[in-house]
């Protein structure tokens, strides 16, 4: 489920855009905060509800969990469908949205806060985010060691965005070059492999799902 949340085109894309910008320093450290602030919530909400409802031990709450998880699932195939529509014809890259255009022009609030729409809302990421979260939350595990999980989840869904931003802050104009080979390659590649991401993680959940309800 991270490395689904991971491999997501427009917020790689994103912060390689702020780093040619004039606050390339400040936003993209910005928007790395605001996607990790964005996971934190999604996933942290529902680790605190599934404590609360106790899903890990009660078996009706368990029930409607796995009918949640039912649903996201279901929700990832059509996401998957919709990807593999999507994709770019042969010798096209993928239309990138029109605010990516003013990108140079973003104030850091506006960074932290695309970041946190882009992690916490967007559809493909909630899904995989809450899929994720349910799972720790119907592991049994204590509250601190799924605490410990989730931020390990948070981590490897964060790298993607992280790197770029790191690499930056080490060696400055001399990745330019390679930042941009990167984002030529997503944006022409990304929802192939999205696509194929999508439909395996949508493909599990909704077998898991059907299997533990009809047991």
């Amino acid at each position: 489920m991270a490395i689904g949340v991971a491999i997501s085109p427009v917020p790689i894309i994103a912060v390689i855009l702020m780093l040619f910008s004039k606050k390339a320093k400040s936003n993209s450290l910005l928007f790395l905060l605001g996607w990790i602030v964005g996971l934190m919530l999604s996933g942290g909400i529902i680790l605190i509800l599934g404590n609360s409802l106790d899903i890990a031990t009660n078996k009706e709450t368990s029930t409607g969990a796995l009918l949640v998880k039912l649903l996201l699932g279901v929700l990832l195939l059509f996401l998957a469908i919709k990807q593999w529509k999507s994709r770019p014809k042969e010798g096209k890259d993928l239309a990138m949205p029109k605010w990516m255009k003013s990108i140079d022009s973003f104030s850091s609030t506006k960074a932290f806060g695309l970041a946190f729409l882009l992690s916490a809302v967007n559809p493909k990421n909630l899904a995989l985010t809450l899929a994720a979260a349910f799972a720790i939350a119907q592991s049994g595990l204590t509250t601190s060691s799924q605490t410990i999980v989730l931020a390990i989840f948070i981590v490897l869904a964060s790298i993607t965005v992280g790197i770029p931003v790191l690499i930056n802050l080490v060696a400055g104009s001399r990745v330019e070059n390679m930042l941009t080979t990167w984002k030529a390659w997503l944006t022409h590649n990304n929802a192939t492999v999205m696509f194929i991401l999508l439909l395996i993680f949508g493909i599990s959940l909704v077998s898991q799902s059907v299997q533990a309800l009809t047991r």
